[in-house]
C-alpha cells in the first residue's frame, strides 16, 4: 500500500500539478476538483490521507469562483441538496475506513466512464422535473455519502442537474456551493475524527498558491462557455478521470 512517491520531488510535482489542474478547472466551470486530484493523487497516497486533503483543498478551490460570480449564478434549486449532504457526510467519513483503495479506484473509475458514455452517444437524455425537490434531497444525500468517503460531493449534484436539463448558470448555482458547503462539512468531520494530520497541512500549504492561482485564472474562462459547450467539457472531464482512476 502506497503512501508518498518514493521519490520525494515527484511527490511534490505531482501534488502541486494536481491542485493546479483541478484549481483552473474549478475556476472555469466549477466542477472536477476531487476527480482531478484523485485521479492524481491516489497515485501517490492512500484514500484516507488523500481524501482531508482534496476536501481541504477542494474549500478553497470554490471560494474565489463563487464570490466572483455570485451575481451571476441561479441559487434557487440548491437547498434540498444542501439538506440531504449534511444528513450524508458523516455516513461517508465512516465508510472511508473500510474500503480499499484498488477497489475504490475501479468502483468510481468505472462509474464515470460508464456515465461519460453514455451522455456522448445519448446527449439529449433528460428526466425533466420528476421527483421534485425530494429526489433533490436524496442526491444530494448521496452526494454527501460520496464526499465523506471520497472527496467526491460534487458528482451526483452535477450530473444530476445535467441530466435535469437546467442551464448552465443554474447547474453552477447548485453543485458548487452545494460542494463548499460539503467540503466544509467534511473538514469538520475529519477533524473530529482526527484524519487531519501534519502531513495533510503541510501538503495544503505546498498547495496553496497553485491553488489560489490556478482558480483566479479559471474563473476568467467562465463567460465565454455557452451551454452546449460547457456540457461538453464538464463530460469530457468525467470520462477523462473515470480512465485515468482505471489505470
Amino acid at each position: 500500500m502506497v503512501t508518498i512517491a518514493s521519490d520525494p520531488t515527484l511527490y511534490l510535482v505531482l501534488l502541486i500539478a494536481g491542485a493546479f489542474a483541478a484549481a483552473f478547472v474549478i475556476g472555469a466551470v466549477g466542477f472536477a476538483d476531487a476527480l482531478i486530484l484523485n485521479a492524481v493523487w491516489l497515485h501517490i497516497m492512500d484514500p484516507a490521507a488523500a481524501i482531508p486533503l482534496v476536501v481541504a483543498c477542494g474549500l478553497m478551490m470554490h471560494v474565489t469562483p463563487l464570490y466572483k460570480l455570485r451575481k451571476t449564478l441561479d441559487f434557487s434549486r440548491l437547498m434540498p441538496f444542501i439538506w440531504g449532504g449534511i444528513v450524508g457526510v458523516p455516513m461517508g467519513v465512516w465508510i472511508l475506513g473500510y474500503i480499499e483503495p484498488g477497489i475504490f479506484r475501479s468502483v468510481i473509475g468505472g462509474l464515470l466512464v460508464g456515465y461519460g458514455l453514455w451522455m456522448l452517444l445519448r446527449p439529449h437524455t433528460t428526466v425533466g422535473q420528476v421527483g421534485g425537490r425530494k429526489l433533490d434531497g436524496l442526491v444530494g444525500l448521496g452526494g454527501g455519502v460520496m464526499g465523506g468517503f471520497a472527496g467526491l460531493s460534487g458528482l451526483l449534484p452535477t450530473l444530476w442537474s445535467g441530466i435535469r436539463g437546467w442551464p448552465r448558470n443554474t447547474q453552477r448555482g447548485t453543485y458548487q456551493p452545494f460542494v463548499l458547503v460539503m467540503h466544509g462539512l467534511g473538514i469538520a468531520v475529519f477533524a473530529l475524527n482526527g484524519m487531519i494530520t501534519e502531513r495533510t497541512i503541510y501538503d495544503f500549504l505546498w498547495c496553496l498558491p497553485a491553488v489560489i492561482i490556478g482558480s483566479r485564472l479559471g474563473v476568467q474562462v467562465y463567460p465565454y462557455l455557452n451551454d452546449a459547450l460547457f456540457k461538453r467539457i464538464i463530460l469530457g472531464l468525467i470520462l477523462l478521470s473515470g480512465i485515468t482512476l482505471l489505470i
